[in-house]
């Protein structure tokens, strides 16, 4: 019988890949639901169906695109500060969800009567969108 000896500590990016897909999910619900809801707001696209359609396939690469950096920021900064891996990471997946969310939830060239801008009225006024 072998004994197992002691195991090395994970390696910063197996944690970048960990984090990244913890954080990169929780960013793609939240700007999922976030852009849903501001298409149903201003009543933009077809329907509810394709509204929905669109959304579920645009889930799978916001998830990858935030998790990405992730991936990055704690496989080289995280050798060194794990702290300042992680805080960075945080501040990179608000800024992105708030880049998804405004960019395409809040289309510009949609014309729409409804919303004042293409901003929906549940917009919090203090968020630049």
């Amino acid at each position: 019988m072998t004994e197992a000896g002691p195991t090395s500590p994970p390696r910063p990016w197996s944690r970048g890949i960990r984090f990244g897909a913890l954080f990169g999910a929780f960013s793609s619900v939240v700007s999922v639901m976030a852009i849903g809801r501001a298409w149903a707001a201003c009543d933009v696209g077809v329907n509810a169906a394709a509204n929905s359609m669109t959304l579920l396939f645009l889930a799978p690469v916001i998830w990858v695109a935030a998790a990405v950096p992730w991936v990055v920021l704690y496989g080289t900064l995280g050798r060194h500060h794990r702290g300042s891996a992680v805080a960075a990471g945080l501040v990179v997946t608000v800024c992105f969800t708030w880049f998804v969310v405004t960019w395409l939830g809040m289309p510009d060239s949609y014309p729409d009567p409804l919303c004042r801008g293409n901003v929906p009225p549940w917009w919090p006024g203090f968020i630049p969108a």
